[in-house]
């Protein structure tokens, strides 16, 4: 990111002249034929700037996690009009209060002792909501608590000696919300990082070039972690 600041280039312009290259096998530029006019080259021109949700998504697409932001961060203003409560503010609630929490699925626990309990970790920007799933729950959920990548949860807040939960009574998944990330505008700084692709968006700004890769791009959703299973 750093050499292609240092030649102007923004990410998404170093990136359509790396696929320009077209080289086959060991193939180099040979000096000979350096000052000769290629007449396949295209002329440099300027490619809109990446938005920084396609940032975020590309990160977790080539590393699996963004230090630029989290995607519910990007998504909360969505968040709170469905009613969604920051997970940091869970341990200031009261025992017993009905809570709708979401975040991307971390983890899914079903330990042989806990009876077909499952627990599941949700993270948002702030912090994670443990939640615990009832055998009931599960069978009625089972599509959302095992295919949701990014997921809400009703319940209520169980407190006891300091340890918090959420105790599921409704499971929902909010992975669909992901795909904003590529397509709207949000007031958040990037900062250095490396992306190699964009995910799918809108058919007037997808990428013309096709030079040795199908570019045909993954939903956002589909490229946030899986979350893992323990048993």
């Amino acid at each position: 990111a750093d050499a292609f600041r240092s030649l102007g280039l923004d990410r998404r312009d170093a990136l359509w002249a790396a696929r320009g290259l077209n080289r086959v096998g060991g193939q180099e530029d040979l000096p000979l034929f350096s000052i000769v006019a290629d007449p396949t080259r295209e002329r440099d021109f300027g490619l809109p700037s990446m938005l920084i949700g396609e940032h975020v998504v590309e990160d977790y697409r080539t590393i699996g996690l963004s230090l630029k932001t989290h995607p519910a961060a990007l998504l909360r203003s969505e968040l709170t009009t469905q009613g969604v409560t920051p997970s940091e503010r869970l341990a200031d609630m009261e025992n017993g209060s009905k809570v709708r929490v979401a975040g991307l699925v971390l983890v899914r626990q079903r330990p042989g002792t806990a009876s077909g309990v499952i627990f599941m970790t949700l993270q948002d920007e702030g912090h994670v909501a443990n939640v615990v799933v009832w055998p009931k729950i599960f069978e009625q959920f089972r599509g959302e608590v095992l295919g949701s990548r990014f997921c809400a949860v009703d319940g209520y807040v169980q407190s006891e000696s300091g340890v918090v939960h959420v105790i599921a009574k409704r499971i929902i998944d909010f992975s669909p919300l992901l795909a904003k990330l590529s397509s709207a505008e949000f007031t958040i700084t990037v900062t250095a990082a490396d992306e190699v692709r964009r995910p799918v968006e809108a058919d007037s700004r997808k990428h013309p070039r096709n030079v040795r890769h199908k570019l045909s791009y993954e939903p956002a959703a589909k490229v946030m972690p899986k979350g893992r299973n323990f048993h």
